[in-house]
């Protein structure tokens, strides 16, 4: 019978690649809920009633509803009845970006408001738009200082990938338990997949840390200022 260390070994070329479609999954999903995140963001600071409603309404949704459940309502559910040709990779990366959408969307907001209002009433005097004036002044200044708790969505988006074996996404846990199921070395195949999730989440968060201080204004600070 084979040792723990060559069963590992042997199985380290198909769990790298379950580290990658992790790695994509994460990617995907940060991406789409950052284009959502900030919509809703814009959209519940400077929309309608109604529409703050609506916008409300969906963040409410996916922040209250467990990640795994929508994982099965979209990928059983709603894109078959629509009768989209969506694989599981790209239903987990669907599912989770907008999860995280509604999370960021709140990131945004607050940091948004924080912003002093006189910013956006001095754009208004020089003759911007809103939409020039929220594009250009509001949201470059919310993006930098929403970093740090961006850094920690990420975190969190990493973890919550980690459901998506339960549908057949070939990432990491789908991969390892795959393998250990029929080596049944569980313990040194599940230490290595731990290994996995944690060089993605120092990778992830070293990097946005590094953009943090890349985009800082050395002596500026939004705090206190109205």
């Amino acid at each position: 019978m084979q040792s723990s260390i060559s069963i590992v070994i042997d199985a380290l070329p198909y769990l790298l690649s379950g580290f990658f479609n992790t790695a994509a999954i994460v990617l995907m999903a940060m991406f789409l809920g950052l284009l959502l995140g900030i919509g809703i963001a814009v959209g519940l600071v400077y929309g309608g009633r109604m529409l703050r409603f609506l916008l409300g309404l969906y963040v409410w949704f996916f922040r209250g509803v467990p990640v795994l459940v929508l994982l099965f309502l979209f990928y059983f559910g709603l894109f078959p009845y629509l009768h989209l040709p969506i694989n599981a990779l790209v239903s987990v990366s669907v599912v989770l970006g907008m999860t995280t959408g509604a999370y960021q969307a709140n990131i945004f907001k607050g940091a948004i408001i924080a912003l002093p209002r006189g910013q956006f009433n001095a754009a208004s005097a020089l003759g911007m738009s809103t939409f020039q004036a929220i594009r250009t002044i509001i949201l470059p200044q919310a993006l930098r200082h929403s970093i740090p708790a961006w850094s920690n969505e990420y975190s969190i988006i990493l973890k919550d990938s980690a459901l998506a074996f339960v549908i057949g996404a070939p990432e990491i846990m789908a991969r390892t338990q795959f393998v250990a199921s029929r080596t049944y070395q569980h313990l040194s195949l599940y230490i290595v997949a731990g290994l996995l999730y944690f060089l993605l989440t120092w990778l992830g968060v070293t990097s946005l840390r590094y953009l943090e201080q890349k985009v800082k204004i050395p002596g500026y600070s939004h705090h206190g200022m109205r």
